[in-house]
Protein backbone atom coordinates (compact mmCIF):
# COMPACT_ATOMS: atom_id res chain seq x y z
CA UNK A 1 0.00 0.00 0.00
CA UNK A 2 1.51 3.52 -0.33
CA UNK A 3 3.16 5.25 2.10
CA UNK A 4 2.85 8.99 2.91
CA UNK A 5 5.68 11.30 2.18
CA UNK A 6 6.02 15.06 3.51
CA UNK A 7 8.27 15.74 0.42
CA UNK A 8 6.28 17.95 -2.51
CA UNK A 9 8.87 16.99 -4.49
CA UNK A 10 10.05 13.85 -5.98
CA UNK A 11 14.11 13.18 -6.69
CA UNK A 12 13.91 11.50 -10.40
CA UNK A 13 17.05 9.01 -10.67
CA UNK A 14 18.30 10.86 -13.74
CA UNK A 15 22.30 11.31 -15.41
CA UNK A 16 23.56 14.62 -17.18
CA UNK A 17 22.94 14.87 -20.84
CA UNK A 18 25.34 14.70 -23.71
CA UNK A 19 26.02 16.96 -26.36
CA UNK A 20 24.73 16.81 -30.42
CA UNK A 21 21.22 15.72 -29.95
CA UNK A 22 18.38 18.21 -29.64
CA UNK A 23 18.60 18.66 -25.84
CA UNK A 24 14.72 18.62 -25.69
CA UNK A 25 14.28 15.25 -26.58
CA UNK A 26 17.49 14.41 -25.00
CA UNK A 27 15.77 15.69 -21.90
CA UNK A 28 12.46 14.22 -22.74
CA UNK A 29 13.66 10.84 -23.06
CA UNK A 30 15.81 10.91 -19.55
CA UNK A 31 12.64 12.09 -17.75
CA UNK A 32 10.42 10.06 -19.55
CA UNK A 33 12.53 6.69 -18.41
CA UNK A 34 13.17 8.38 -15.05
CA UNK A 35 9.74 8.15 -14.42
CA UNK A 36 8.98 4.44 -15.85
CA UNK A 37 11.79 3.53 -13.35
CA UNK A 38 9.67 4.94 -10.77
CA UNK A 39 6.78 3.39 -8.75
CA UNK A 40 4.45 6.53 -9.00
CA UNK A 41 1.70 4.54 -6.70
CA UNK A 42 4.22 4.44 -3.98
CA UNK A 43 3.04 7.33 -1.80
CA UNK A 44 -0.34 9.46 -1.25
CA UNK A 45 1.44 12.57 -1.98
CA UNK A 46 1.33 13.81 -5.70
CA UNK A 47 4.94 13.51 -6.92
CA UNK A 48 5.91 16.97 -8.27
CA UNK A 49 8.73 17.63 -10.90
CA UNK A 50 11.30 21.04 -10.12
CA UNK A 51 12.02 22.53 -13.28
CA UNK A 52 14.75 23.97 -11.63
CA UNK A 53 16.28 20.59 -9.98
CA UNK A 54 15.91 19.00 -12.97
CA UNK A 55 17.79 21.79 -14.98
CA UNK A 56 20.80 21.32 -12.57
CA UNK A 57 20.42 17.18 -12.78
CA UNK A 58 20.49 16.72 -16.38
CA UNK A 59 23.37 19.74 -16.46
CA UNK A 60 20.99 21.71 -19.26
CA UNK A 61 19.33 24.99 -19.13
CA UNK A 62 15.67 25.68 -18.42
CA UNK A 63 14.55 25.99 -21.71
CA UNK A 64 14.99 22.91 -22.76
CA UNK A 65 13.52 21.11 -19.70
CA UNK A 66 10.25 22.92 -19.75
CA UNK A 67 10.01 22.14 -23.59
CA UNK A 68 10.66 18.63 -22.62
CA UNK A 69 7.73 18.67 -19.65
CA UNK A 70 5.60 20.76 -22.21
CA UNK A 71 5.76 17.55 -24.76
CA UNK A 72 5.64 14.96 -21.75
CA UNK A 73 2.39 16.58 -20.58
CA UNK A 74 1.16 16.77 -24.51
CA UNK A 75 1.94 12.77 -24.46
CA UNK A 76 -0.09 12.39 -21.00
CA UNK A 77 2.68 11.34 -18.72
CA UNK A 78 2.36 14.99 -16.97
CA UNK A 79 0.07 17.65 -15.85
CA UNK A 80 0.44 21.14 -14.83
CA UNK A 81 -2.00 22.86 -12.45
CA UNK A 82 -1.57 26.83 -12.53
CA UNK A 83 0.36 27.86 -10.25
CA UNK A 84 0.48 24.69 -8.24
CA UNK A 85 3.27 23.23 -10.64
CA UNK A 86 4.15 20.05 -12.71
CA UNK A 87 2.68 16.64 -11.30
CA UNK A 88 3.13 13.01 -12.63
CA UNK A 89 -0.38 11.75 -13.66
CA UNK A 90 -1.83 9.04 -12.11
CA UNK A 91 -4.88 7.10 -13.09
CA UNK A 92 -8.13 6.29 -11.20
CA UNK A 93 -9.52 2.91 -10.51
CA UNK A 94 -11.78 3.36 -13.68
CA UNK A 95 -9.25 4.66 -15.84
CA UNK A 96 -6.70 1.52 -14.84
CA UNK A 97 -9.28 -1.05 -15.89
CA UNK A 98 -9.61 0.47 -19.51
CA UNK A 99 -5.67 0.96 -19.24
CA UNK A 100 -5.76 -2.74 -18.85
CA UNK A 101 -8.19 -3.31 -21.61
CA UNK A 102 -6.75 -2.07 -23.98
CA UNK A 103 -3.26 -3.24 -23.25
CA UNK A 104 -4.74 -7.18 -23.21
CA UNK A 105 -5.58 -6.37 -26.85
CA UNK A 106 -2.55 -4.54 -28.21
CA UNK A 107 -0.15 -7.80 -26.40
CA UNK A 108 -2.80 -10.16 -27.80
CA UNK A 109 -2.19 -9.10 -31.05
CA UNK A 110 1.67 -8.38 -30.33
CA UNK A 111 1.93 -12.02 -29.67
CA UNK A 112 0.03 -13.08 -32.86
CA UNK A 113 2.66 -11.30 -34.79
CA UNK A 114 5.81 -12.64 -32.20
CA UNK A 115 4.54 -16.00 -33.35
CA UNK A 116 5.31 -14.97 -37.36
CA UNK A 117 8.41 -12.89 -36.52
CA UNK A 118 10.47 -13.39 -33.67
CA UNK A 119 13.44 -15.24 -33.97
CA UNK A 120 14.57 -18.44 -32.22
CA UNK A 121 17.20 -16.64 -29.71
CA UNK A 122 14.39 -13.89 -28.80
CA UNK A 123 12.22 -16.79 -28.14
CA UNK A 124 15.02 -18.57 -25.84
CA UNK A 125 15.78 -15.19 -23.85
CA UNK A 126 12.41 -14.81 -23.43
CA UNK A 127 12.21 -18.06 -21.95
CA UNK A 128 15.29 -17.23 -19.79
CA UNK A 129 13.23 -14.08 -18.79
CA UNK A 130 9.97 -16.06 -17.79
CA UNK A 131 11.92 -18.85 -15.34
CA UNK A 132 12.65 -16.45 -12.50
CA UNK A 133 15.12 -18.11 -10.63
CA UNK A 134 13.96 -17.14 -7.26
CA UNK A 135 10.85 -17.03 -5.39
CA UNK A 136 9.03 -14.42 -6.90
CA UNK A 137 6.64 -14.24 -3.73
CA UNK A 138 9.74 -13.46 -1.23
CA UNK A 139 11.22 -11.16 -4.16
CA UNK A 140 7.86 -9.50 -5.03
CA UNK A 141 9.33 -6.21 -6.43
CA UNK A 142 12.08 -8.16 -8.19
CA UNK A 143 9.59 -9.94 -9.87
CA UNK A 144 7.46 -7.21 -10.80
CA UNK A 145 10.28 -5.71 -12.49
CA UNK A 146 11.17 -9.19 -14.50
CA UNK A 147 7.37 -9.39 -15.33
CA UNK A 148 6.98 -5.58 -16.50
CA UNK A 149 10.14 -7.06 -18.92
CA UNK A 150 8.37 -10.16 -20.23
CA UNK A 151 5.83 -8.43 -21.74
CA UNK A 152 7.82 -5.44 -22.89
CA UNK A 153 9.67 -8.45 -24.80
CA UNK A 154 6.70 -9.99 -25.89
CA UNK A 155 5.87 -6.39 -27.47
CA UNK A 156 9.44 -6.15 -28.87
CA UNK A 157 9.22 -9.63 -30.54
CA UNK A 158 5.91 -7.93 -32.77
CA UNK A 159 8.55 -5.77 -34.63
CA UNK A 160 6.10 -2.99 -34.40
CA UNK A 161 7.75 0.17 -33.66
CA UNK A 162 4.25 1.80 -33.26
CA UNK A 163 2.48 -0.44 -31.26
CA UNK A 164 5.65 -0.62 -28.93
CA UNK A 165 5.49 3.40 -28.55
CA UNK A 166 1.53 3.18 -27.67
CA UNK A 167 2.38 0.71 -24.65
CA UNK A 168 4.97 2.92 -23.44
CA UNK A 169 2.91 4.92 -21.67
CA UNK A 170 0.70 1.88 -20.12
CA UNK A 171 3.54 0.44 -19.03
CA UNK A 172 4.71 3.21 -16.68
CA UNK A 173 0.90 2.55 -14.79
CA UNK A 174 1.15 -1.29 -15.41
CA UNK A 175 4.50 -1.06 -13.68
CA UNK A 176 3.31 0.41 -10.70
CA UNK A 177 -0.09 -1.53 -10.27
CA UNK A 178 2.05 -4.90 -10.72
CA UNK A 179 4.01 -4.31 -7.73
CA UNK A 180 0.76 -3.98 -5.35
CA UNK A 181 -0.77 -6.73 -7.32
CA UNK A 182 2.06 -9.04 -6.61
CA UNK A 183 1.32 -9.30 -3.19
CA UNK A 184 -2.12 -10.56 -3.04
CA UNK A 185 -2.50 -14.30 -2.57
CA UNK A 186 -0.39 -16.04 -5.05
CA UNK A 187 -1.21 -13.96 -7.77
CA UNK A 188 3.15 -13.80 -8.23
CA UNK A 189 3.12 -17.89 -8.30
CA UNK A 190 0.76 -17.90 -10.51
CA UNK A 191 1.75 -15.01 -13.07
CA UNK A 192 5.09 -16.82 -12.99
CA UNK A 193 3.29 -20.29 -14.35
CA UNK A 194 1.34 -18.39 -16.74
CA UNK A 195 4.53 -16.62 -18.46
CA UNK A 196 5.52 -20.41 -18.73
CA UNK A 197 3.00 -21.18 -20.27
CA UNK A 198 2.61 -17.90 -22.79
CA UNK A 199 6.50 -18.76 -24.11
CA UNK A 200 4.98 -22.92 -24.66
CA UNK A 201 2.71 -20.90 -27.20
CA UNK A 202 4.77 -18.51 -28.70
CA UNK A 203 7.76 -21.11 -28.86
CA UNK A 204 5.10 -23.32 -31.07
CA UNK A 205 4.26 -20.60 -33.29
CA UNK A 206 0.49 -21.18 -32.54
CA UNK A 207 -1.03 -17.50 -32.76
CA UNK A 208 -4.54 -18.45 -31.71
CA UNK A 209 -3.03 -20.21 -28.42
CA UNK A 210 -0.25 -17.47 -27.79
CA UNK A 211 -2.87 -14.44 -28.18
CA UNK A 212 -5.79 -16.40 -25.60
CA UNK A 213 -3.02 -17.15 -23.45
CA UNK A 214 -1.78 -13.25 -22.82
CA UNK A 215 -5.18 -11.90 -22.86
CA UNK A 216 -6.05 -14.29 -20.21
CA UNK A 217 -3.03 -13.68 -18.10
CA UNK A 218 -3.11 -10.01 -18.81
CA UNK A 219 -7.12 -9.29 -17.95
CA UNK A 220 -6.09 -11.37 -15.01
CA UNK A 221 -4.70 -8.69 -13.48
CA UNK A 222 -8.00 -6.26 -14.13
CA UNK A 223 -9.68 -9.32 -11.57
CA UNK A 224 -7.37 -8.15 -8.94
CA UNK A 225 -7.41 -4.29 -9.70
CA UNK A 226 -11.56 -4.68 -9.46
CA UNK A 227 -10.83 -7.13 -5.81
CA UNK A 228 -7.85 -4.81 -4.65
CA UNK A 229 -7.58 -1.78 -6.58
CA UNK A 230 -9.76 0.89 -4.37
CA UNK A 231 -7.07 2.55 -3.22
CA UNK A 232 -6.48 4.16 -6.84
CA UNK A 233 -9.50 6.36 -5.88
CA UNK A 234 -7.48 8.31 -3.30
CA UNK A 235 -5.29 9.79 -5.74
CA UNK A 236 -8.06 10.59 -7.63
CA UNK A 237 -10.16 12.84 -4.26
CA UNK A 238 -6.09 14.10 -3.72
CA UNK A 239 -5.70 15.58 -7.02
CA UNK A 240 -8.56 17.27 -6.99
CA UNK A 241 -8.66 18.77 -3.93
CA UNK A 242 -5.45 20.10 -5.04
CA UNK A 243 -7.02 21.38 -8.71
CA UNK A 244 -9.92 23.20 -6.07
CA UNK A 245 -7.21 24.65 -3.82
CA UNK A 246 -5.00 25.75 -7.04
CA UNK A 247 -7.81 28.11 -8.47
Amino acid sequence: MPVSNSSAFQLLDIKPLQANVSLRKLACDAIKQAITKMNIYDQFEEIRLDERQLSRDLGVSRTPIREALSLLEHEGFLRSVPRGGIFIVRKNKREILEMIAIWSAMESMAARLACEKASDEELVNLRELAAFKKDPGEHVNEYAQSSMEFHRAIMAMSKCNLMVELTENLFIHMRAIRSVTMRQDDRAQRSLVEHMNIVDALEARDPDLSARRVGEHTMGLAAYIEKYGNFLDQYENKTSSRKIAAR
